[in-house]
């Protein structure tokens, strides 16, 4: 998702200070906002753990008139591996300075994000710009897991377009989801138009995004959610991946942290050559590119990264519209070709759509029926969106289900090692457990985007409420079970300023599939997403404010 990319959290109201007053000279006026603590100074933070540490101590050298830290052969630097604390015994001069680098570099690579502050940073390109929120250092992450995600990724690819085949099995699925939750319904109704049709989607293809925790007492690697619409973030992942590989390349001899241990980080550029062979696929070089955006984005530069590598790279047009422009528009012509303002579309990528608020009115439904009726190849289809829901991970994750899809047994071993449990809530002895240990679970609902899980008594009190009701409602949502990963020490960077936190990350692995008819052309891990959210937040979303961009530090 883009405006909240599924950490999923509602947004707290921050009190941004205008940049001007970010000077050294002022004294330093706190100003909290949820769990950040801001400081009217530049790049210095509050730090709320009073930890005692062996603070690296250097007196900065002027070089060429710039401040450089002094390399320093006598300071000892504790080994990384083994010290949890390790970047909050960083001193804070050395601090300063590395995000004073880091701030410029995320300026010149377009690590950027409209500042809502102004009024028209989601609308018009190059207002209001803001760095977008990223981690200072990367975070440490066992090379085994990071090979276990990694291997998970063409399975998950197969595994999606297999039961996106199966329209019976997603209809009945979501079938009591539907009863109860309008969005699916919708969905739900422009699928079955498209079986009613006989409509084969010849060329499919996925830009995927699966999520991960490490939970930290079985050591697993345990499944968040798949994404298949609008997996935001390949343009931001590879950005921080080269940022943290600037910075240990610069200060890293000093840290004692090595630039190779940060994996290559390609996603953006495999995105865009996923796109680029359905564009060809398509074969018709006059076509276009057609991005479904929302009419206000302030995550639209890490949408633009993409289309410049597709431009730039692969020589293809691409055009931004929204819903209601498409309802206006566009119409299918005689042989099934999409034209959108006269020009003929060869895909169409969503990176809107997601969301109920994306469809105000019948207009935005309408354009979304149009193009899928239309020969133009969808990222995602409506079936591949379908099979990204909640209630189907549930249901793929119940005994016997993914043989149903899958013969391999090896594959089918592996994903059910990173399953974590998932009930419906006809499931009397799970809703009673929850009841009884609300802390163990998460309730979430057909949603994506954020803001919307279920945590702790809210769980109990939401589970009793629908117990009274007797109602068909709770259909419209899952039990999952609650992971708790590990919490690190963290640096996070928002608003011109680092801050120390205790903090607890997700991987996201992005996966690219592309297959016309029986031949599969790309089915690959295609790069990765770290995000790094406060540990003490529920939810947090990048763009909502509580999560940070990160990347990963193999162990």
């Amino acid at each position: 998702m883009d405006a909240v990319a599924d950490f999923s959290f509602a947004t707290p109201t921050t009190r941004l200070l205008p940049f001007s007053t970010f000077t050294l000279f002022h004294r330093p006026h706190l100003y909290s906002s949820s769990s950040f603590i801001y400081f009217s100074k530049p790049l210095m933070a509050h730090n709320h753990h009073h930890h005692h540490h062996h603070h690296l101590t250097m007196s900065p050298v002027t070089i060429n008139g710039h401040q450089q830290q002094q390399q320093n052969s006598s300071i000892i630097v504790p080994p990384f591996d083994h010290h949890d604390d390790y970047y909050h015994s960083i001193d804070e001069k050395l601090l300063d300075n590395i995000a004073y680098d880091a701030l410029v570099w995320a300026s010149l690579h377009g690590l950027l994000m409209g500042d809502k502050s102004y009024q028209k940073s989601g609308m018009v390109p190059g207002v209001g710009l803001m760095h977008a929120p990223f981690a200072l250092f990367p975070t440490p992450f066992p090379q085994t897991k990071w090979n276990q995600a990694s291997d998970l990724a063409p399975i998950f690819n197969e595994l999606v377009d297999r039961v996106s085949l199966d329209g019976q099995f997603l209809q009945e699925s979501l079938s009591r989801t539907k009863k109860v939750d309008e969005f699916t319904s919708r969905l739900l109704d422009i699928h079955s138009k498209m079986l009613q049709l006989n409509k084969k989607e010849d060329i499919r293809l996925g830009l995927h995004r699966s999520d991960y925790m490490l939970d930290e007492q079985t050591k697993s690697l345990l499944q968040i959610e798949l994404n298949t619409i609008s997996s935001s973030f390949a343009g931001f992942g590879s950005l921080v991946t080269e940022l943290h590989r600037y910075i240990l390349s610069r200060h890293g001899k000093l840290l004692g942290l090595d630039s190779e241990k940060i994996p290559a980080n390609n996603a953006v550029n495999q995105y865009a050559e996923a796109l680029a062979k359905a564009w060809s696929e398509y074969n018709n070089p006059r076509a276009v590119i057609m991005i479904v955006v929302q009419a206000e984005e302030r995550n639209m530069y890490d949408q633009h990264f993409l289309s410049a590598v597709l431009r730039d790279k692969h020589g293809i047009t691409i055009v931004r519209k929204t819903l209601a422009e498409v309802d206006q528009e566009g119409e299918i012509l005689p042989d099934g070709t999409l034209s959108v303002n006269g020009q003929e579309v060869a895909v169409v990528y969503f990176r809107a759509g997601y969301t109920p608020a994306d469809y105000p009115s019948e207009s935005e439904w309408a354009a979304r029926l149009l193009m899928e009726q239309s020969s133009a190849i969808k990222c995602p289809s409506i079936s591949y969106h379908l099979v990204g829901t909640k209630k189907i991970q549930q249901e793929l994750a119940k005994p016997g289900v993914l043989e149903r899809f899958l013969e391999n047994k090896d594959d089918i071993a592996k994903m059910r090692e990173c399953f974590a449990g998932l009930w419906s809530l006809d499931d009397s002895d799970i809703v009673q457990k929850a009841i009884e240990r609300p802390e163990l679970f998460v309730m979430k609902p057909q949603r994506e985007g954020g803001g919307n899980n279920i945590y702790g008594d809210a769980v109990r009190d939401t589970l009793i409420k629908l117990q009274k009701l007797g109602s068909q409602e709770d259909a419209a949502y899952i039990l999952m079970q609650r992971i708790f990963p590990t919490a690190s020490a963290a640096v996070l960077m928002r608003n011109g300023c680092w801050h120390k936190d205790r903090a607890i990350s997700e991987l996201g692995i992005f996966g690219t599939y592309l297959r016309n008819k029986d031949t599969v052309i790309v089915n690959n891990q295609s790069g990765y997403l770290m995000r790094t959210k406060i540990s003490s937040s529920d939810e947090g979303g990048v763009a909502a404010g509580f999560a940070v961009i990160d990347s990963v530090y193999l162990t």
